[in-house]
């Protein structure tokens, strides 16, 4: 069972290296702020995941209190009511049906609405939290926006605008896998909430941020490709 589920903690450790290893590496550089930051994201995204996991006491609780309360009262109007007497004609006898299978209707649809109130607050809660992500996501992504490895080319010729760029082949292409990394640790912190809220709308949610992460990898690699294509291979942790 240890390799069917996501350990969060496992997840945390992961980042947690990740940020030592772009500390070490690029000391000076804003994405090892983004490590950082990553790292404490996936500490609040695990404990957030877990809390779901759990039921909602209160909630529950006034559900089994509005059922009871429900559920008395057409017990009391069904004793207080009197069948003796026989209706007067069919219209009075189709329009008493009627009304009682409206409030039955009715009342059935206010117990599927309480019922399914859990649901609707866990899923709430998720979408708060991967929108968050979806933003580390895209901040990943900037930092490695102007990491060019046509820059690297002896022929590039650089214009006023041209952003500075200080890496060889081998620190470029370490920087990229860095990201490339962070983007799948991203994928994995929102697996968290599709493994403990058992909802089609949440999977959907989080297949989108697993897949937005892997479209921008994707082209992280391509850069990385590159390099290599170059024959400038990166080395090293």
């Amino acid at each position: 069972m240890a390799y069917r589920t996501l350990d969060p903690e496992r997840i945390i450790l992961t980042a947690e290296i990740l940020e030592r290893r772009v500390e070490e590496r690029f000391p000076e550089a804003g994405l090892r702020k983004v490590a950082h930051e990553l790292v404490k994201l996936a500490r609040d995204l695990a404990e957030g995941a877990k809390a779901l996991e759990q039921p909602i006491g209160w909630l529950r609780a006034l559900i089994g209190v509005v059922i009871v309360v429900g559920a008395s009262v057409f017990l009391f109007v069904g004793t207080i009511v009197s069948f003796d007497r026989p209706p007067t004609g069919a219209f009075d006898f189709v329009q008493g049906l009627e009304a009682s299978i409206n409030t039955l209707l009715l009342a059935g649809l206010g117990l599927f609405s309480l019922v399914s109130a859990e649901e609707r607050i866990k899923r709430k809660r998720v979408f708060r939290q991967l929108h968050g992500l979806r933003s580390m996501i895209h901040v990943i992504d900037m930092h490695q926006l102007t990491k060019d490895p046509a820059a690297l080319s002896a022929n590039f010729r650089r214009t006023k605008s041209s952003p500075q760029r200080t890496l060889g082949p081998a620190d470029l292409a370490r920087y990229l896998d860095y990201c490339s990394e962070m983007l799948s640790i991203t994928g994995k912190l929102a697996a968290l909430y599709a493994q403990s809220v058992n909802d089609n709308v949440v999977v959907e949610a989080v297949n989108d941020i697993e897949a937005l992460g892997t479209n921008l990898s994707r082209k992280i690699w391509q850069k990385i490709m590159l390099i290599g294509d170059a024959g400038m291979t990166a080395k090293g942790n």
